[in-house]
């Protein structure tokens, strides 16, 4: 079954209905913002949601719903740029490495030590280096998708390479290029693309998990992961500050986790 079939299961379009949602709040923010992310408001500390505030305001009179809207845009860039770019390393790195014994050894050594640290272990890490930030929450998911992508994509080289209609071609005389391109891709793409599908959703909760601690997105610049946290900090005195934000969360990674699961089942059909 196609990739375009498989996503046209009632379970796949829930997925992509709720992800799209997300997505076009993102992208047309700017003209739903009632003000600007930064914009403090006089008067308006610590306002409960009301028709001039959907979502509230925070502790120094910013509108919630303003600053949500913004942070939308910063977890998709993380999702939709910063895990298509690890998997493509990664699917470069087992195509060419898993056909060669010597290079194939030296890389999975490699792709151990990078799966031996924890996830926000790596992030904290990383931080002490560079200093926290966008580009932190980005290199540590690209990182971290490098060695899936890469294993997965080394699994289907070393079950292809072994099939009889792969030895024809080796004795009509085709490269491993060639033969890398023409049999292991069209048969690697069903469980690439169902991997993908799972790794943007766990790199929303890496976003959202770096800055929480303060590693990732720093003040005054919003994103979804950091207002949660902010929202905590305020959870007795204005517990709805951290609603709107977690429900986005929330929307984001169970429809890519239905577009994987749709995915996953149509694929062992």
């Amino acid at each position: 079954m196609t990739t375009s079939r498989q996503l046209t299961r009632p379970k796949a379009l829930a997925g992509l209905g709720l992800v799209g949602f997300v997505l076009l709040l993102g992208l047309v923010g700017p003209l739903l913002a009632p003000y600007g992310p930064l914009e403090q408001i006089e008067g308006a500390n610590l306002v409960g949601p009301s028709p001039s505030h959907w979502l509230g305001t925070d502790e120094v009179n910013r509108d919630v719903l303003s600053r949500t809207l913004s942070g939308i845009r910063l977890d998709l860039l993380v999702v939709f740029v910063a895990v298509p770019v690890g998997a493509a390393i990664g699917v470069l790195t087992g195509l060419l490495t898993a056909w060669w014994n010597v290079a194939d050894v030296l890389t999975q050594r490699i792709f151990d030590v990078v799966l031996a640290f924890p996830t926000l272990i790596f992030a904290i890490a990383l931080s002490a280096f560079i200093g926290p930030g966008v580009w932190t929450i980005a290199i540590v998911i690209v990182a971290l998708e490098i060695p899936v992508f890469g294993r997965l994509v080394r699994t289907s080289v070393r079950t292809v390479r072994e099939m009889p209609y792969v030895e024809a071609a080796q004795v009509a005389g085709a490269g491993p290029l060639w033969v890398l391109r023409r049999h292991v891709l069209p048969n690697s793409l069903e469980p690439l693309t169902v991997q993908l599908a799972v790794s943007m959703s766990v790199a929303v909760f890496i976003e959202a998990a770096m800055s929480f601690l303060g590693i990732g997105v720093q003040a005054p610049n919003p994103s979804l992961g950091s207002l949660i946290k902010d929202g905590t900090t305020l959870m007795y005195d204005a517990p709805f500050l951290a609603l709107g934000p977690l429900a986005l969360v929330l929307v984001l990674v169970l429809g890519l986790l239905l577009i994987s699961q749709s995915l996953s089942e149509a694929h062992r059909d």
